[in-house]
């Protein structure tokens, strides 16, 4: 079992395989953030038609993870994979040849399944790795979320420049998605399904309205009005359709999500933190975009960067030491446990949102912020997979790593909206670009939710060790010499 997985084939190979389908996930989503103003261009719409690029994408992953990852859950991660990457696939041809902005969202849409790729694949390594390797699986994997961001990034700088067409980017998200398919076709074991049950696809339905009405708004405020009635009639029809799917989930005997999964400590600890960690990575990605992309000699900031050079000088570093960063930070989880390892991880989100707040004169200052506060959230990638698959059973593996996707989205489309309003509230009408106190509130909004997630990680662990006491650890200890390891808190 050290050398293969219960299909045969080498762990290394899984992983590999696995980590290139999420990386998809990422891609596709990051690519078009520096696209939209060519996407407006080239297709003559408007700046609020066009965000509906990323909307769209938001939307369809919101209703569609926490359902393929029941799915999976009780038919088989393989075939509802290799169906993710072959809708993945369409939806990106589509992206490439269509000249219309329907049929763009459209393509959007399909891609918005692969948010499925990344539960699903959480489940494939708990049930084919060994105890010993899935911490370090797990981390690499899930690391590739942060990566594929700034692949994407760096992507659409390379491809499209500054006057290029939007079009050529997807090219590339074509092709690594054409590759997962065949790696997972190849590589992916057949398992004899074992888990009972249904799908729930009223639950799923209701839950998937809940949450289009709740991201709505997050994503689409800026253009709203946060006190318009379209926002607010669209928040309170949230609270009421998920209040409802509750009570539903409640009365079934196999819900799509228990509800207790949801208020149980140990999958809050990893939402919440995983909801601060979404707003965090967006907030990163967009104050350094736009500021280094200022012109210093109208603005009185920023570099005067183009494109690509904001994306391979300023954003690329923290790709490629996420890269290097990501085995180690698995073997950190699996020694000294998850929550310190996301406590640390955030702390260096702090101290990298603190030095793009006070110290961003210098190119290599805002390269180091970048760095930590990427540091930051692969580690909490790395450690998030481990809290959630600590905390519930095996057949539920897939559908808890979908809520925390949804709770990472989520704070991906808030963190975006938040630091779009402020840029936005802050433009100088003689210039025509935001002032530079617009930066130092979007990387003190992102020191607010690193600093949240050290909090949630510093509660879970107070709790742990209270619940350690109550359960009479300290007899064990006693006897023992310390108190028994915990690979959630890393108590001893």
């Amino acid at each position: 079992m050290s050398d293969t997985t219960a299909a045969g084939t080498r762990p290394a190979v899984l992983v590999g395989a696995l980590s290139l389908g999420v990386t998809t996930v990422a891609l596709l989503q990051s690519l078009v953030v520096p696209a939209l103003g060519r996407i407006e261009e080239q297709l003559g719409v408007s700046a609020g038609a066009a965000g509906w690029v990323l909307t769209a994408n938001l939307l369809a992953a919101a209703v569609l993870t926490p359902m393929l990852g029941r799915l999976g859950d009780l038919r088989g991660e393989r075939p509802v994979i290799l169906g993710i990457l072959v809708a993945v696939s369409l939806g990106t041809l589509l992206a490439i040849v269509t000249e219309s902005l329907p049929l763009l969202l459209v393509a959007r849409v399909l891609q918005g399944a692969s948010y499925g790729l990344f539960p699903l694949s959480m489940s494939v390594l708990r049930r084919e790795l060994p105890a010993a390797r899935l911490g370090v699986a797990m981390a690499v994997v899930s690391s590739t979320l942060a990566v594929g961001g700034v692949v994407g990034l760096v992507t659409t700088g390379l491809l499209t420049g500054d006057d290029g067409d939007y079009r050529n980017a997807f090219w590339v998200g074509l092709g690594v998605a054409l590759a997962s398919l065949v790696l997972a076709a190849w590589l992916l074991p057949h398992r004899r399904v074992t888990t009972t049950g249904r799908i729930d696809w009223w639950g799923a339905l209701v839950l998937g309205l809940g949450l289009v009405l709740l991201l709505l708004p997050v994503s689409q405020g800026h253009l709203w009005g946060w006190g318009s009635p379209a926002t607010i009639g669209c928040l309170a029809g949230s609270v009421a359709v998920l209040a409802g799917w509750v009570v539903l989930e409640r009365r079934l005997a196999d819900p799509l999500v228990r509800p207790a999964m949801l208020t149980d400590r140990r999958t809050v600890v990893p939402n919440i933190a995983g909801l601060m960690t979404g707003i965090a990575l967006f907030a990163s990605f967009l104050a350094v975009l736009e500021y280094v992309q200022s012109p210093p000699e109208v603005t009185g900031y920023g570099f005067g960067a183009g494109v690509l050079e904001a994306a391979v000088v300023y954003l690329l570093p923290g790709g490629i030491a996420a890269i290097l960063l990501a085995p180690f930070a698995g073997r950190v989880v699996g020694r000294f446990g998850a929550l310190p390892t996301l406590m640390a991880g955030a702390a260096s989100g702090v101290a990298g949102f603190a030095l793009l707040a006070g110290l961003r004169g210098e190119p290599w200052l805002v390269i180091l912020a970048g760095l930590l506060t990427q540091m930051a959230v692969t580690v909490a990638y790395a450690a998030l997979p481990a809290l959630v698959v600590e905390a519930v059973r095996e057949d539920e593996t897939g559908v808890a790593n979908a809520v925390n996707s949804i709770a990472r989205a989520v704070g991906q489309a808030l963190g975006s909206t938040l630091a779009v309003t402020l840029i936005a509230a802050s433009l100088d009408p003689d210039t025509g670009y935001p002032r530079a106190i617009a930066f130092t509130l979007v990387a003190l909004m992102g020191a607010g939710a690193s600093a949240a997630v050290v909090a949630v990680a510093l509660l879970g662990m107070r709790s742990d060790r209270r619940s350690a006491r109550r359960h009479g650890d300290d007899v064990d200890a006693a006897t023992a010499g310390g108190p028994e390891w915990s690979p959630v808190s890393g108590l001893r």
